[in-house]
């Protein structure tokens, strides 16, 4: 097998077309290798309507970028016909290594949308040394593709959580089917709040999918996260993720411990031996057992936050519903000696407004566990593209 049939069958040639030349322009940086494509005179092409073979009408030269050939740029050109069907009239032809109105080789966008599936576009643009828009511009078409062909006539439950995209408080609020094994995103929206559940509401209903069959979503405590669910998927159950409710007292009782480090002393270590959730180190198993006995009031708002864990282990929905009224009554009694524990107090009410919400884990199975792990990937990219 020779050079050009190497080349012909790594570009996916077949007839009429074949390699016709070759030149490798060593005065440019990076080199670049350009192949020539092209038919013999008086062949057949296909219309791209109905495929019956027809003769060229006129031809165009087009170029695209290839994968490289080793270190060096590579570019095929090649003399693209319009042919005259006798149906469907004077027609541009689809050559059989680019898609329409792409700059570039099937087989370099393939490998393009590999790359960005695993590090931020502004690397992989770096590594192919084309400008990031273009290759935004080939990441929009592939992903516009897949979305409009994407079948949603079974999603049943949806979690909704949203990120900061960048700086500014702008937001992407992403949609993940929680039945899906692998591929969950469903969809994803610029901005955040009521409108996002509108959105994923037509678009949902546009690819095969009826809000009236979803049963579950999951979601955090916003306001206008739930109203939107409310209003646009009222037949489903909200199901308030563990993990926001977690968040609401790790918050609370960083903010205590705030509060009384300004008029107490606290034992060494103690920031890290209340936020941590195991896996103490001795100074911090020594810092707390140092503020229990001083009677402190962090040490209160860590025992309220501790009591959550123990709710959080209930096997069933009826346990979860005992010990979350033990929970709240208790952790009511604690938080309520000091001006110190407002915001213990003031996660307590969340939790209670959004009680049955929160119970509901129990009875759906459901968090949005997928969609914080997500947001994880999109903030690792985020930090890679600010340095």
């Amino acid at each position: 097998m020779n050079g050009n049939a190497i080349i012909s069958l790594g570009l996916g040639l077949q007839e009429p077309w074949k390699i016709t030349g070759q030149t490798l322009d060593t005065e440019k940086t990076p080199h670049e290798l350009r192949l020539e494509v092209s038919a013999e005179r008086g062949a057949k092409y296909p219309c791209p309507e109905c495929g019956a073979m027809c003769n060229a009408h006129d031809f165009i030269t087009k170029t695209w970028r290839h994968l490289n050939f080793f270190q060096h740029h590579c570019y095929v050109t090649a003399p693209v016909p319009r042919v005259r069907c006798l149906e469907h009239g004077v027609k541009q032809i689809k050559v059989p290594w680019a898609r329409p109105g792409s700059k570039f080789t099937l087989l370099f966008e393939e490998a393009a949308i590999l790359l960005t599936m695993q590090m931020p576009v502004s690397v992989c643009a770096g590594l192919l040394e084309i400008d990031d828009k273009m290759l935004w511009r080939i990441i929009g078409f592939h992903v516009n593709r897949a979305m409009a062909g994407i079948d949603l006539s079974q999603l049943k439950a949806f979690a909704v959580d949203e990120t900061s995209a960048r700086r500014e408080h702008r937001y992407v609020t992403v949609f993940t089917d929680q039945d899906r094994k692998t591929r969950p995103v469903a969809f994803a929206v610029p901005g955040k709040g009521k409108e996002t559940i509108k959105a994923f509401k037509n678009h949902l209903e546009s690819h095969g999918g009826a809000a009236g069959n979803v049963r579950d979503v999951v979601s955090d405590m916003s306001g206008p996260f739930l109203a939107g669910i409310g209003q646009h998927f009222g037949n489903a159950r909200k199901t308030v993720d563990w993990f926001h409710a977690v968040q609401l007292f790790t918050k609370a009782l960083d903010q205590t411990r705030r509060l009384e480090a300004k008029t107490a002393k606290l034992p060494t270590a103690t920031r890290w031996a209340v936020l941590k959730s195991g896996n103490l180190t001795e100074k911090q198993e020594n810092a707390l057992s140092e503020l229990q006995r001083m009677n402190l009031h962090t040490a209160s708002a860590w025992r309220v936050k501790k009591m959550l864990r123990w709710v959080r282990l209930a096997a069933t929905p009826q346990a979860a519903k005992w010990r979350m009224t033990n929970f709240l009554s208790v952790a009511s009694e604690l938080a309520a000696s000091s001006p110190l524990l407002a915001p213990v107090r003031k996660a307590l009410a969340t939790v209670q407004k959004h009680r049955q919400a929160i119970l509901a884990r129990w009875e759906s199975g459901y968090s949005n566990a997928r969609a914080e792990s997500l947001n994880g990937i999109f903030q690792a990219a985020n930090r890679l593209l600010k340095k």
